[in-house]
């Protein structure tokens, strides 16, 4: 009887060991006029092609030490999208009498990336996920007024196989002003659209935006803990 147990703890320690302590994900992908390429740990964005400006883009927080990749990783992926093109080409007889699959985002959220204080600048950030296909168009408003100048993160993988991405738009908090995000994509008949005001929103508790970082694969549950994943591979090097 103790050697049973034995054996039952040692396979109960081994099982714990092989936990899997870090997720790597790589994803590339193409249609006829746009493509991806981009590297991500533990669900955060490390480092993407951007395909406009010729070069590899590393949308990481300046209090961590920068992570990189070897030479070349921008010229490889070029590579890649002539290989992804190709292979539409090939897919696309075979599969097309198959109807695409779409999924509506699941999830629109817009909040402040630091406390409200009028006067000083802070950051909006328009929040969408569980959509598929990839991309989402996001449109920002101040006062029912068109803005410009926002930003959005490449579309980043959710484990159940939609999209997540984040736009964001730099603002100075006045009392009275309304801003709104509206989100486009194929599967909506009209916009989706998130109201900020900011005079409700300055008496509120301080929001999750502290603890938020501008990183392409951000979920809700992770708003807690997303810097400490860059502290945890902090100084590691990547290949």
């Amino acid at each position: 009887m103790k050697m049973k147990e034995l054996l039952l703890f040692l396979s109960c320690v081994l099982c714990v060991s092989a936990d899997v302590l870090h997720e790597e994900i790589r994803i590339v992908g193409c249609s006829d006029s746009d493509g991806e390429d981009m590297y991500g740990l533990d669900g955060e964005e490390i480092g993407y092609a951007d395909f406009n400006k010729q070069k590899y883009m590393y949308p990481q927080p300046s209090f961590i030490d920068p992570i990189s990749y070897q030479e070349g990783v921008y010229e490889g992926a070029v590579a890649n999208q002539q290989v992804c093109r190709e292979n539409i080409k090939l897919f696309g007889k075979g599969m097309k009498d198959f109807p695409p699959e779409q999924d509506v985002p699941s999830a629109v959220m817009i909040y402040t990336r630091d406390e409200v204080e009028f006067g000083e600048e802070n950051t909006l950030i328009c929040h969408v996920t569980g959509f598929y296909p990839a991309p989402v168009n996001v449109s920002w408003t101040k006062n029912q007024q068109k803005v410009t100048g926002s930003s959005i993160n490449t579309p980043y993988p959710n484990k159940d196989g939609t999209f997540t991405q984040i736009s964001r738009l730099q603002f100075t908090p006045q009392m009275g002003d309304v801003y709104s995000c509206a989100v486009q994509h194929l599967t909506l008949t009209q916009p989706l659209t998130k109201i900020y005001e900011v005079e409700a929103s300055a008496r509120s508790d301080p929001g999750v935006g502290p603890s938020v970082f501008c990183a392409v694969g951000l979920t809700l549950g992770l708003l807690g803990v997303a810097a400490g994943t860059f502290f945890l591979v902090k100084g590691n090097e990547c290949s």
